[in-house]
């Protein structure tokens, strides 16, 4: 009956462990979208490659938030929701689509770099309920011996619609598409200066 009694128990346990695996829902993966449509034609910054270099808690899938009415220090992750990759290269991916720049990583020899140095990339809560994307960093052009021909901070927020991942992720491809228009601008103005005839590309051999 002792026996008996523990190989019921033990056949409980295990059928309790399979129905919590059984409840346990695949996590949210979330990216930003449809490639992104060109912001200029035939504007020339195909002789410029994007890098884009991010802070090491950055570098995975995770959806970063901050509560700033609670330990605003503290950097949170959602459990049940992450990116389908790193916030950068997924970023990285979307600029090169509206700006129309190489791979830094590519085939194609460049002497021209846009570097950006990503230093916040987060949902920020300001309460419970009211929340939004924030993008902040550097903007770097480096010739061919990495020195800076032209430099710019961005810092960029969006509201999000909501107070959970999805709002989130919202909030920060608005964000993301600001920043390219952004670029944008800027890569204009410089270009008009005369301050990117420097950046020539060739095809490598």
């Amino acid at each position: 009956m002792k026996r008996r009694s523990i190989c019921l128990a033990a056949c409980l346990l295990l059928a309790a462990c399979a129905g919590g695996a059984r409840n346990n829902t695949p996590a949210e993966v979330y990216d930003f979208g449809l490639p992104a449509a060109r912001l200029a034609e035939g504007s020339g910054w195909s002789k410029l490659a994007l890098e884009i270099r991010a802070a090491y808690w950055f570098d995975s899938p995770s959806i970063e938030y901050r509560l700033l009415y609670d330990d605003p220090l503290k950097l949170r992750s959602y459990a049940a929701s992450r990116w389908a990759g790193a916030p950068g290269l997924l970023l990285a991916q979307h600029l090169r689509q509206q700006l129309g720049l190489l791979d830094s990583s590519g085939r194609t020899a460049v002497s021209c770099l846009l570097r950006l140095e990503l230093q916040e990339f987060s949902q920020v809560f300001e309460t419970p309920l009211l929340s939004r994307g924030v993008l902040q960093g550097t903007a770097r052009i480096l010739d061919a011996r990495h020195q800076i021909v032209a430099e710019r901070a961005f810092s960029i927020e969006q509201p999000a619609a909501g107070a959970d991942a999805s709002g989130g992720v919202g909030a920060l491809v608005v964000a993301s598409n600001a920043l390219g228009q952004q670029l944008a601008g800027w890569l204009q103005e410089l270009e008009k200066l005369g301050r990117l005839k420097q950046c020539p590309a060739t095809i490598a051999d």
